[in-house]
């Protein structure tokens, strides 16, 4: 799968309590507070041969964005996670997998109706991409700040800012943009965190309210820094971009794919991707 292209396996869904084999039925009514007011929130889990890495934060997560966007989940993170298996055991055994849980408010007029929280949970036929690498430039869009959007949850209304930013990048014949906060300084890819690798350390951008502390990125942090890495989390400008050694990206649907250009300078799959995905890699399996 090329780097941004859509999904398109089987898939199936469990929907109030009962799963849809057949393809996904339509779940969301023209007058449905989720689909006027941009109020779903969702999160994404790849199972790798039977393997899922970080499984239970990623149900945590989307129960805690349920929550910050109004909502009132009446469904634990426990019990996502035994759908979740449940759902792959209707695959062939070691299929890959996307697996994507879903909150949406069906009520409400401005500020949604809590007691009318759905829940869906999709997996999808979804391998792995192969880590070729990307192109990315600077975008002239930028992610909001914590005032501004709800940055804190992993909220739908925040991807049309991700797809005008990705639609932008292909235009000008790059696969994806560097995304900039309201302070000028780098935020992240446009769909995935971002590491920058300078003199054998990795550089990533702090946390600041403006994007999401990514599972993967927290993940591979802790993997660099058990293995004797030192990782800074800091403030980053896309000119020290210009000059890194290497730029790769983490993120839940690729894991760690290395950044191979970068407006026009040309850059490596260094030893320093190489090792993180590796060490990803080993982590996944383990799990």
């Amino acid at each position: 799968m090329k780097y941004g292209e859509s999904r398109g396996g089987d898939a199936i869904s469990w929907i109030d309590g009962e799963w849809y084999e057949d393809g996904q039925p339509a779940v969301v009514k023209a007058t449905d507070h989720a689909l006027w007011l941009g109020s779903a929130v969702f999160d994404g889990v790849r199972s790798m041969a039977g393997s899922v890495p970080d499984l239970e934060a990623h149900c945590a997560r989307a129960i805690r964005s349920a929550r910050i966007m109004g909502m009132d989940p009446a469904i634990t993170a426990d019990e996502i996670i035994a759908l979740c298996h449940e759902g792959m055991g209707k695959f062939p055994d070691n299929t890959d997998l996307y697996i994507c849980p879903l909150f949406y408010p069906s009520g409400g007029f401005v500020v949604p109706d809590p007691a009318s929280t759905h829940f869906v949970l999709t997996l999808e036929e979804s391998h792995l991409p192969p880590a070729t690498g990307f192109t990315a430039c600077l975008s002239p869009f930028r992610r909001p700040a914590i005032d501004m959007a709800p940055t804190e949850a992993k909220a739908a209304c925040l991807y049309p800012n991700v797809s005008r930013a990705v639609a932008d990048a292909n235009e000008r014949g790059f696969d994806t943009g560097v995304m900039l906060d309201p302070e000028s300084y780098v935020a992240e890819f446009s769909s995935a965190n971002l590491c920058m690798v300078k003199d054998g350390i990795v550089h990533t951008p702090a946390i600041n309210g403006t994007f999401l502390n990514g599972i993967t990125r927290q993940r591979v942090i802790q993997l660099l820094r058990d293995e004797g890495v030192e990782v800074v989390e800091r403030q980053l400008t896309y000119e020290e971009l210009l000059e890194a050694d290497e730029l790769f990206s983490t993120g839940n649907y690729s894991k760690v794919t290395p950044c191979i250009k970068l407006d026009d300078r040309i850059l490596p799959k260094g030893p320093m991707f190489e090792r993180t995905r590796g060490l990803y890699l080993d982590f996944a399996k383990a799990c």
